[in-house]
């Protein structure tokens, strides 16, 4: 690596590292603000705290990365022509596209491994990262009692303090229990008592004194019944232990969330595209299936079959479905196999371990037991074969009793008539479809099928489309992996340039243009996408229309800046007017 490039990318690197770490904390807090209620006031630990942070940081980065090489490229071009660096550097021979070269292949390499990171690191994240805010929104809030307010954060109790003395102690006390679900009718009141946590502040212990306790049986519903069954008891002293199993943070299996498309690679995301498309093909499947039995009539000459491209996918589904379910049973078969073998070894092994163990049966000797069942079972035969010879013995008639069978006349034949109606038969047919109003009843019938067939297709039509717009969503998680990877290769063509155009660095001019293309970016994407979602474009066309947009930014820029322009110079424009003025009446004199 030459000199020229060692200064260019040192001068690079640390402002793209500040810049990253910048971002990647403006873009934390407008996250952790967006669960501030759900997160905040729970009681949760410090270390809770730090890896939900570290969870969002990892799943922010795609989104800082574009911004920190945008504003990071412009600061250097930016100080490198505030300084005549970049003039010299041009003044001895080096182009600008060979200055831009050693910072575009740290970003092509920082583009890899972005994508790299939203493809493997990302969704693992994503995934931790909701479990934990699941689980945190689950958690009770943090136990804290205040004065002359009832307080219910303990399951099936609500306290209500009139007076605390510090953090302990307490006075003039209320406890409702609700544990049975009858109401208030067991009630707890006393002067004075205190309060403390134990055992690693899983169970909260009350001590009260000078109290009573009023408990009351569940009344019924008669009005003939007896009074129900009241109890007053007078104490100077009671303990009352809650359990603040409510209030730990109990952890959700992350399996839960396997189905989210935010948790998926690009392999599984395949996957879910390819279950969508079966879903998808079943339920058109299922609609020429449908039609064909409404309207039995409309089919009895042709048949109302699918296409075949959607025949095919059912087919090659069944048979992976057969496949899959002749799997699991020899899985499940092996299984068994398995668990009897086992039993059968220990067996083995117990009589091998206690020699004197005899297995004998209730009624005698096995082999006698065996023995005797054989017998049974040859006598049980010996007795069917002789029934059933005696049967056909007594059911064979004698030989003189037998009478000839006499064959059945054949039925005589249809002829088909070829002869058309008459007029009396057809009116006499229009006589009794009009009697028995077959017409009217055809027309009902008619009717009802096709509402019943409108119905179906309106719900088929309605589950379709959610599958569709799932599958749209799906698609753009794929894309999203490459278009927020290549992203930093837009910002860096348009940094670099405008940074060499701008010739200031610092935090001045550099961060607000920035902030101009990144939120022109941001918009860009929002739109795409939202199209992609709602089907207005191909998805593939939707996550790409932000950097498209973009690309020829960076061009016009790359090329203004090879020839010096001053974009952000009044004498630029001027300039420029006085060309276009000089075009136009150049243009006016020759039309004249």
């Amino acid at each position: 690596m030459k000199k020229l490039d060692k200064l260019i990318l040192g001068s690079f690197l640390g402002p793209f590292l500040l810049t990253f770490v910048v971002v990647d904390f403006i873009l934390l807090t407008v996250n952790m603000l967006k669960y501030f209620d759900e997160i905040f006031g729970k009681g949760l630990g410090f270390w809770i705290y730090m890896e939900l942070i570290g969870y969002f940081v990892i799943s922010i980065s795609p989104m800082a990365l574009p911004l920190a090489v945008l504003l990071s490229s412009l600061m250097t071009f930016g100080n490198l022509g505030e300084h005549f660096e970049l003039t010299a550097i041009k003044s001895s021979g080096i182009s600008l596209l060979r200055a831009l070269l050693p910072i575009g292949v740290f970003v092509l390499v920082l583009s890899f491994f972005a994508f790299l990171s939203n493809n493997y690191l990302v969704p693992k994240v994503n995934l931790k990262t909701f479990s934990l805010l699941y689980d945190i929104r689950m958690k009770s809030p943090a136990l804290e009692i205040k004065e002359g307010v009832f307080y219910d954060g303990i399951p099936n109790y609500s306290i209500k303090v009139n007076e605390k003395i510090g953090e302990n102690q307490l006075r003039d006390i209320i406890i409702y229990d609700h544990s049975e679900g009858v109401g208030n009718l067991n009630i707890t009141l006393a002067d004075s008592g205190l309060m403390e946590s134990f055992m690693d502040e899983k169970y909260l212990r009350f001590i009260l004194y000078n109290g009573q306790n009023y408990s009351e049986s569940r009344p019924s519903r008669g009005i003939a019944e007896k009074p129900v069954e009241f109890s007053r008891t007078t104490f100077k002293e009671n303990t009352i232990i809650f359990d603040l199993g409510a209030f730990e943070l109990d952890r959700t299996p992350e399996d839960l969330w396997s189905t989210n498309r935010a948790i998926k690679n690009i392999s599984e995301i395949k996957e879910g595209l390819d279950s969508i498309n079966t879903r998808v093909n079943d339920q058109i499947y299922q609609v020429y299936q449908t039609s064909a039995g409404i309207y039995p009539f409309f089919t009895r000459d042709r048949t109302l079959s699918p296409p075949q491209d959607i025949y095919d996918r059912k087919a090659q589904d069944d048979t992976l479905r057969r496949l899959e379910a002749v799997r699991k049973k020899a899985y499940n078969d092996s299984l068994d196999l398995i668990a009897k073998r086992d039993s059968i070894r220990r067996d083995s092994l117990r009589v091998i371990q206690n020699p004197d163990l005899r297995i004998t049966a209730p009624e005698g000797d096995l082999t006698t037991k065996a023995s005797t069942e054989v017998t049974k079972s040859d006598s049980i035969f010996r007795a069917k074969r002789v029934i059933n010879r005696r049967s056909t013995e007594d059911t064979t008639p004698p030989q003189d009793s037998i009478q000839p069978i006499e064959e059945p006349e054949p039925a005589p034949t249809k002829t088909k008539r070829t002869a058309p109606l008459t007029a009396d038969e057809k009116a006499q047919l229009d006589s009794v479809i009009d009697a028995r109003n077959y017409l009217s009843n055809a027309y009902t019938m008619a009717i009802n099928n096709s509402r019943n067939l409108k119905n179906t297709f309106n719900v088929k039509m309605a589950t379709v489309d959610n599958h569709l717009r799932e599958y749209r969503r799906y698609e753009i998680a794929w894309y999203q992996k490459y278009t927020q990877a290549f992203a930093c290769i837009v910002m860096f063509m348009i940094g670099a340039p405008l940074g060499a155009i701008i010739k200031k660095g610092g935090l001045g001019t550099p961060v607000l243009f920035s902030i101009i293309f990144f939120i022109l970016y941001y918009m860009l994407t929002i739109t795409g996408e939202k199209w992609a979602k709602e089907g207005v474009v191909d998805p593939l066309i939707g996550t790409w229309f932000s950097n498209l947009a973009l690309v020829p930014f960076g061009l016009f820029f790359l090329k203004q800046a090879r020839k010096d322009a001053r974009l952000f110079e009044p004498d630029f424009y001027v300039e420029t007017w006085k060309k276009v003025k000089v075009w136009y009446q150049g243009l006016r004199s020759k039309t004249i």
